[in-house]
């Protein structure tokens, strides 16, 4: 076994920077929010609510750019039947950021809600939170584990070490700050993140260019010398599958508590808007690396370079086209570098949806829908308890699973099909009750897992318009594996089946109840007849005129911010709501 002395090098000095960023940012920090009389638990979820404009635009910028980010980028970019045409996520990503700053952040924060899941518990009952929070926490703990999974093999190109080690060696870094310092330390290690992606990269990609090996990349970007040219185009039977994909990106991007945690983070509604608009421009900034070096990969005549004869999408290694060029173009201090820089990245990538899925547990499930008479200390150690449990789950399935990306591609689905309409409902559309939340949830969860999953070699019982065989070769092996894609936009047709099925029986139960077509012993979920009963939420109240929803006891909101991070990076009489980010605010204008 051979191990590269530079690169482990490398390695250890990104490692012990972003550690000892993350210890820092809860020392200096760890009375934020605290000290005026806030609760130690909504610190660390929601940071004091004084996130700045430096650090917060990295940590917004952070949400989706990360190490999946920027491989896949340059993976679809490489892929000889994809091309930049395919490659979405920058786009897709960027526009999420943007339709969440314009029309969602705003209502979120200025009703101080701590986490994602506050409105739907408060509207719908502390049943269907429960229900909504499957979903929401399988999309944090697979993405985390396709982050970890994604690691390993990042890692193997740079040091031939054991990959499970690696794994966890990284994992147990990325908990312990995490656990010491909550959303501060993920928002401080997110500028280190994305400063070390964009150095480790940018610097690597001229020597990239300049390899004798790479051809001119604006002729290969139109004709075929390699391989068939990395722009990319989309076939007319391909048109309504991308623009499906697209939407998923788009919309789907919006309903995670890792945007959201960001969005309350913020010291003001303006402010999270401001901060959702500069993160999609950093998206977009961050993706120009990764697409030149999936364009580079696409334009290398390998048998000159020390990769081997093969291309890598003959060794079905396409997934790696970034490690790859950076280890077998580049020089070797370059080289290890930039894979360094990367793999540091990737590492710092998977706290943030941690600290989302424990945010989420603690505070949804454990206290307001098991345990509402719990302290604050309670609450504190049951986050770390869980940080460090889904911490574990997402490191034991990177490292046993072999189908985590699948998983993690089914469970954003089911984000994107089954909490956006979801959210959508309880956000902008009045009257909708648990009965309409329940039956969306059916139709949405039904109609998307009809459709299967390729990945996950689950097959469908629903065959949607257009569906069509297809055949897939393992370079490696030579097997054959056949799957059947659906051409139809069928995770948006569910996407909108699963809102119109919400709203369309909500105001059909409405009916029936008050018209005394069905007796009120039947409202069995308490959401029409019994809306005020404190079974809908303990500590939630509805405002009885409006149907707007305020948060008086449940978040209260303390809109003196820190000195330490709003008065060093923010306006805040340029930034601010003038008082009307809280809860009580909300329940005056109304």
């Amino acid at each position: 076994m051979t191990i590269h002395a530079e690169g482990l090098v490398a390695i250890v000095i990104f490692y012990v920077l972003i550690l000892f960023v993350g210890i820092w940012a809860a020392w200096k920090n760890k009375n934020a929010g605290v000290s005026d009389g806030g609760d130690r638990s909504e610190s660390i979820m929601v940071g004091g609510r004084d996130i700045g404009l430096f650090v917060g635009g990295f940590t917004m910028t952070a949400t989706w750019v990360g190490g999946g980010y920027i491989n896949g980028t340059a993976e679809y970019v490489y892929l000889p039947d994809f091309g930049l045409a395919w490659a979405q996520a920058p786009f897709g990503y960027a526009l999420s950021l943007v339709v969440g700053g314009l029309f969602f952040a705003k209502p979120m924060r200025s009703r101080g809600y701590v986490t994602m899941l506050d409105p739907f518990q408060q509207l719908y009952g502390k049943r269907m939170g429960g229900l909504l929070f499957i979903p929401a926490l399988m999309g944090e703990i697979f993405w985390s584990a396709a982050i970890l999974s994604a690691l390993g093999a990042t890692l193997s190109v740079i040091v031939d070490i054991n990959i499970n080690m690696s794994v966890v060696i990284s994992a147990l870094i990325a908990i312990f700050y995490t656990l010491v310092g909550g959303l501060y330390s993920v928002a401080y290690t997110d500028v280190v993140q994305l400063f070390c992606i964009f150095l480790g990269l940018w610097i690597s990609v001229p020597f990239a260019l300049s390899n004798p090996a790479v051809s001119d990349i604006s002729v290969t970007a139109k004709e075929a010398i390699y391989q068939s040219p990395w722009l990319g185009k989309i076939e007319p039977a391909d048109i309504w599958l991308w623009a499906d994909n697209f939407f998923l990106l788009m919309l789907g991007g919006i309903p995670w508590q890792v945007y959201f945690q960001r969005v309350l983070s913020a010291s003001s509604a303006t402010y999270a808007q401001v901060l959702s608009f500069i993160a999609a421009f950093g998206c977009l900034v961050m993706a120009v690396p990764s697409v030149l070096i999936g364009a580079i990969g696409a334009s290398t005549d390998w048998n000159q370079t020390t990769y081997g004869t093969r291309p890598p999408k003959d060794k079905d290694e396409s997934d790696m086209i970034l490690p790859i060029v950076l280890q077998h173009l580049c020089p070797p201090y370059i080289s290890f570098f930039g894979l360094g820089a990367v793999s540091a990245a990737v590492m710092s990538s998977a706290d943030s949806s941690i600290l989302s899925a424990s945010s989420m547990f603690a505070r949804n499930i454990y206290h307001l829908a098991f345990r509402q008479s719990a302290s604050d200390r309670e609450i504190v150690w049951v986050m770390r308890f869980t940080i460090f449990v889904f911490g574990a789950l997402a490191t034991s399935m990177a490292l046993l699973t072999g189908s985590v990306y699948g998983l993690w591609y089914l469970s954003s689905d089911l984000v994107y099909v089954i909490i956006f309409p979801q959210l959508l409902s309880v956000l902008f559309v009045k009257g909708t009750n648990t009965y309409g939340s329940v039956a969306g949830y059916i139709f949405g969860l039904l109609l998307r897992i009809g459709g299967g999953e390729p990945y996950l070699k689950l097959p469908p019982f629903i065959y949607y318009p257009g569906w069509v065989n297809q055949k897939k070769i393992h370079h490696l092996t030579g097997n054959a594996e056949y799957f059947v894609q659906q051409r139809f936009p069928f995770k948006s047709v569910s996407m909108l089946a699963s809102f119109l099925a919400n709203v369309a029986f909500s105001y059909l139960t409405k009916y029936l109840f008050e018209s005394g077509t069905l007796s009120h012993k039947y409202d069995f979920l308490d959401a029409v007849v019994s809306k005020h009963s404190k079974e809908i939420m303990d500590k939630a109240t509805l405002v009885s005129n409006h149907d707007n929803i305020i948060l008086s006891e449940m978040a209260p909101v303390k809109q003196g911010l820190g000195a330490s991070l709003a008065g060093t990076f923010i306006n805040t009489e340029v930034l601010s709501d003038d008082g009307g980010s809280s809860p009580e605010a909300f329940h005056n204008e109304n």
